[in-house]
């Protein structure tokens, strides 16, 4: 398995990573939770061990916005929080495990091992389509029409919020967790000139328009009705 160990305290990272290489998982290391959120964003893996106390960005506020994004990837906290209440928050909020710390490897390694077991209900999309667009993930290429729109970096993962959020809107604020990993408003217009940007490439060489905006909610992105 490929998995991400998002944890701020690097004896504790460390020995994690050499503990999980040492059973044959590929290994990357995070140390805050804005880099957890984008990596997930950006880089396949099949499982993220999390810390719920991180800088940047906290635990909690990481699984959030990946679930917001229907993303299902499956997330064990190991912390130092380990009262009812947080569990609880930690497993309502799409966690599909919870370790606490100080912990046993061989307890995580068991529940990683469980988690690894579990069915796949269906398989992964690695293609979005809206209408005649096309996003591909692996790839990281974007076609309409057939023909290939050049997207930079930041582009392509707001069009992916877009596209997997079709015929949903999509509010500004969660296009700032997700593709920036702010849980915050930086005041900016950021996400608006990215959305210029993507009209400009998605939608103005073409005939029917694709991006549409809901005025004081957000953005969404549906066939044409």
């Amino acid at each position: 398995m490929k998995i991400l160990v998002a944890e701020d305290d690097a004896q504790t990272a460390d020995y994690l990573r050499r503990s999980l290489i040492a059973e044959g998982h590929s290994v990357d290391v995070v140390d805050d939770g804005r880099d957890a959120l984008t990596y997930c964003l950006y880089n396949r893996c099949d499982l993220m061990v999390l810390d719920r106390m991180l800088p940047g960005m906290d635990g909690m506020a990481v699984l959030k916005a990946l679930r917001a994004g229907r993303n299902t990837l499956p997330v064990i906290f190991l912390t130092a929080m380990a009262d009812v209440d947080a569990r609880i928050e930690g497993l309502k909020e799409g966690g599909d495990d919870y370790l606490t710390k100080p912990f046993h490897f061989a307890e995580l390694s068991a529940r990683i091992g469980a988690i690894a077991r579990r069915p796949v209900a269906a398989e992964a999309r690695t293609c979005l389509r809206v209408s005649d667009l096309e996003l591909d993930l692996l790839r990281r290429t974007a076609e309409r029409q057939g023909q290939v729109v050049d997207l930079q970096p930041k582009e392509f993962a707001v069009l992916e919020v877009l596209m997997r959020n079709a015929g949903h809107i999509v509010t500004k604020t969660m296009l700032l967790e997700q593709v920036w990993g702010l849980s915050f408003d930086p005041g900016t217009t950021v996400v608006e000139t990215h959305i210029s940007r993507l009209r400009t490439k998605i939608d103005k060489p073409f005939d029917a328009k694709l991006i549409h905006t809901s005025r004081n909610f957000g953005y969404s992105i549906h066939a044409p009705r």
